[in-house]
């Protein structure tokens, strides 16, 4: 009897464990890679992703490219039989491609060789001549999730052991009981570093660590269709509301806040006093960092107008001037100088800055868009070096009327939580840029909300009614959070709004009443105070402060929001800035996410893209797409 119980034991586990056997990587890849094309496919100037998803719906795969190779053109001929891993190793070798393969999703993600090769600081290009061909199982034993060695094809690989970002950690706001806490205070934020670095981990071919994705950040990357402000109102931004269906929870509600900057044409913008401060220390060495930074600010250099002026100021092992303040309409003498930056040495950021803010000063243009611009990796190094150090000099700098932007650059050692801490201090904006495209859509197509600040130190507050509020959550936003009291605290820093910039906000409620769960939790009633609860049909009031660029005293501007606002019929941007706000989410792995899914985030996105002149959002959905397939994916 006991033989037999053993015996049956033995088929059990055998049972659980051959299944997962065949779902490692290394099988996954290897049945892939003999999957067999049952008919002839002519491509010819096709771009990648349409001949991957003829791929995939030939071999049963899900096949994808990630949005920087999507539209690549290619010229492939498939003969029926061909192995995928023939077709694969054809565009690798034929196009700088590289593979990863994720067995939970029956997923092969195609992405741009050559990568970096992290500590040896070389940008790694595959050989000439290739390589003979080479099974897709065999090229996996090198380590399991891994890109084969194809021809012409380097390993991808998971992030490098001497990786050095750093990002800081992020608690998700929490529900709070409208009873106990009815009142939500917060700084807005116009940073979009988060997207586009988001972007670059998933053109890499993996997911971003939870921690590098901002949710305010990813929802504030997109315009939105809100109204421009009326002259009749004499505020420099518009307000708009809107109330619906929480897409993630059953039960719950979300609450969509939306202010829209006032658009300026280039003829109005005021005469602009520029530092260019730019790290030229070793480590911007790499084609992703100083090289791309020169095209970025040709870029800009060439919108500029006569009456705006450039100054230079580069730093390494120590700082100097490289360019005096120079007029914007001596292009060519400007652009001469950013050709010739080259990267060496250590990095004294410190001594930059003040040099730049110094240079700034002396040229301070009274009624002016005084700004440095810092471009970085963010690994300073010598002197001032610190976050602390760094941010408490900008804090003295600041009240000159200088404002500082920072564009971070690069990958293995982005500095990610200090470059975001000085461009919240300087009173500028942080933007990262991962490619020439987004370099002409921070410094080119949105030039003035970059650089122009039209309110500075706007501040929301947020009062919910406790008749039509159970619970609130912000998302987004944890490192905006202020105190209730800090909203008329005109000495109080906070975030500002360029010319032209929309700034979203959602909150997730609970309606009271309703059959929800709490999702705060209970506290125990006061002994010493009763709350009262005033009669109204508002579901909430948003109270909005900020001051002219060149004013101490802040402006109160109030709205409210009642039932006109919940919408049966939701808008593109509600339903575009909610499907953000699941992706984000989902990424984050965050305990709020409730039922949210790629899927739906992706059904809500497609369909509501609305004008997209840019591509933006169509981008965006492709990166939800990908990110999918991504899900579940064994990193290195």
């Amino acid at each position: 009897m006991k033989s037999m119980k053993r015996i049956i034991l033995a088929v059990l586990v055998l049972i659980f464990l051959i299944p997962s056997a065949w779902a490692t990587p290394e099988n996954f890849a290897a049945q892939a890679g003999q999957t067999v094309i049952p008919v002839d496919i002519s491509a010819r100037g096709m771009p990648l992703a349409d001949l991957l998803a003829l791929l995939s719906r030939q071999s049963g795969i899900n096949i994808a490219a990630v949005p920087e190779v999507a539209d690549l053109k290619v010229d492939l001929l498939i003969a029926a039989g061909d192995t995928l891993d023939a077709v694969l190793a054809t565009l690798g070798k034929n196009y700088q491609l590289t593979f990863r393969f994720n067995a939970k999703q029956n997923a092969v993600i195609v992405f741009k060789a050559p990568y970096y090769a992290g500590y040896a600081r070389q940008w790694l290009m595959p050989p000439a001549g290739g390589m003979a061909k080479a099974d897709l199982a065999a090229a996996l034993q090198a380590g399991a999730g891994a890109a084969p060695a194809l021809p012409g094809v380097f390993p991808s690989t998971g992030p490098s052991d001497f990786n050095t970002e750093e990002y800081k950690r992020i608690y998700d706001n929490n529900f709070q009981e409208v009873l106990s806490s009815p009142v939500s205070t917060f700084s807005i934020d116009v940073d979009t570093a988060s997207y586009s670095n988001v972007r670059r981990f998933i053109n890499s071919g993996r997911l971003p660590p939870p921690d590098a994705v901002r949710t305010e950040e990813m929802i504030n990357y997109f315009s939105y269709d809100y109204p421009q402000p009326q002259a009749a109102d004499g505020h420099p931004f518009s307000v708009t509301a809107e109330v619906g269906a929480c897409p993630w929870q059953p039960g719950h509600q979300l609450v969509m806040i939306g202010l829209q900057g006032k658009s300026l044409p280039k003829e109005e913008l005021p005469p602009a006093n520029l530092v260019f401060l730019i790290d030229v220390s070793g480590s911007m060495a790499e084609p992703n960092k100083l090289p791309l930074l020169k095209t970025a600010f040709k870029m800009l250099v060439k919108e500029l107008r006569e009456q705006d002026t450039v100054s230079i100021v580069v730093y390494a092992g120590k700082a100097g001037v490289a360019l005096e303040p120079t007029p914007g309409s001596d292009k060519a003498k400007i652009i001469r100088v950013i050709d010739s930056l080259e990267a060496g040495g250590s990095t004294a950021g410190g001594e930059g800055i003040k040099l730049a803010y110094r240079i700034a000063r002396e040229n301070f243009r009274p009624s002016g868009n005084n700004r440095v611009i810092l471009a970085t990796d963010g690994d300073f190094n010598v002197g001032v070096s610190s976050e602390g150090e760094l941010t408490r000099l900008i804090e003295e700098k600041r009240g000159d009327g200088i404002f500082l932007s920072v564009i971070g650059v690069g990958t293995e050692n982005l500095k990610d939580s200090k470059m975001k801490a000085l461009a919240d201090t300087g009173n500028g904006n942080y933007a990262y840029i991962d490619s020439a495209q987004e370099a002409r859509k921070v410094l080119v197509s949105q030039l003035a909300g970059t650089l122009y600040t039209i309110a500075k130190d706007v501040k929301l507050q947020v009062e919910f009614n406790p008749a039509k509020v159970k619970e609130y959550r912000l998302i987004g936003y944890e490192s905006r959070v202020m105190d209730r009291r800090d909203f008329n605290a005109d000495q109080k820093d906070a975030g500002d709004m360029g010319a032209g910039q929309a700034v979203t906000a959602l909150y997730e409620i609970i309606p009271a009443g309703g059959g929800a769960a709490e999702a705060a939790g209970t506290a125990d009633p006061l002994a010493y105070q009763r709350s009262e609860i005033v009669p109204s049909d508002d579901l909430l009031q948003v109270k909005i402060r900020y001051k002219k660029p060149a004013d101490a005293a802040s402006i109160l501007l109030t709205k409210r929001v009642g039932s006109r606002e919940i919408a049966a019929a939701l808008s593109d941007n509600f339903r575009f800035a909610a499907a953000v706000a699941e992706y984000g989410m989902l990424l984050r792995h965050s305990p709020f996410k409730g039922q949210a899914s790629y899927r739906e985030a992706l059904d809500l996105a497609a369909g509501a893209k609305g004008r997209d002149p840019e591509g933006y959002r169509a981008e965006f959905v492709r990166m939800l797409e990908i990110s999918r397939l991504m899900d579940g994916m064994e990193e290195n």
